[in-house]
């Protein structure tokens, strides 16, 4: 009998965890259900020409002005930075706005976290919107796999985390998951019962977004597969095939 070697799968639940784990030649999914990986999925499926993710406003605002059928978009703290033109609401960015536009992007959580990893074979884009086309990706890729976690300023958060396992609930039978954090991940989602938003109401981060009324933002971004597709970061765009 041939022992087939899985390759391994595990989650970092917060940046500030980040320095534990091997990124080098790790594929690196970036997750921040709540919203900015949503965002760039929703605006890249309808149609944008790419996101280039930035850490400051300052940037954001400097690459605005240079480059030419861009738009500048971000939040702190839930809301439209000051000086940006738009938020970061996966509502905003519909075909008939969005199509063939570059949207420069900053955010609280996860274009940071994007920033930090250092070394990874490829880095992903992973949220609801996309949850079969990314795993089936990984499953079809086969290498060893970083879930990471924007969570919301160090602290862990729920949608990431769920979201991590409900990658690792699809491929637990093809990755070794000899991790403590995959297994809290996927216990965490097999408790959802698959009704991510409503598991979710209770959430910190839900309660947080609510009191600025993005209750149908949320609901959204909780949805699976609208947009199957597998953003990846080439250079400092992040593209679709």
């Amino acid at each position: 009998m041939i022992n087939v070697i899985k390759p391994r799968i595990e989650v970092c639940l917060s940046p500030a965890l980040l320095h534990l784990y091997d990124t080098k030649g790790v594929t690196v999914i970036i997750i921040d259900v709540f919203r900015a990986t949503s965002t760039i999925i929703a605006a890249l499926h309808n149609g944008a020409k790419c996101v280039i993710p930035v850490a400051s406003v300052a940037e954001c605002i400097q690459l605005g002005n240079t480059i030419p059928n861009s738009i500048t978009a971000g939040e702190r703290d839930g809301k439209i930075a000051e000086g940006l033109q738009y938020g970061n609401s996966p509502s905003e960015y519909p075909k008939e706005f969005i199509k063939d536009k570059t949207l420069v992007l900053t955010t609280t959580n996860g274009t940071r976290l994007l920033h930090m990893v250092e070394g990874a074979s490829e880095i992903l884009i992973g949220s609801f919107l996309n949850l079969t086309a990314i795993s089936d990706y990984l499953r079809k890729k086969n290498e060893p796999v970083l879930l990471g976690c924007a969570s919301w300023k160090d602290r862990f958060n729920l949608e990431d985390t769920l979201f991590a396992g409900a990658v690792i609930s699809r491929l637990q039978d093809t990755f070794d998951i000899n991790c403590d954090s995959a297994r809290a991940a996927r216990h965490l989602h097999d408790s959802s019962g698959g009704n991510y938003i409503e598991f979710l109401k209770e959430s910190s981060h839900y309660k947080r977004l609510s009191a600025y009324g993005l209750q149908a933002d949320m609901a959204y971004c909780a949805t699976a597969d609208l947009h199957p597709i597998v953003p990846y970061l080439k250079g400092d765009r992040i593209v679709i095939d």
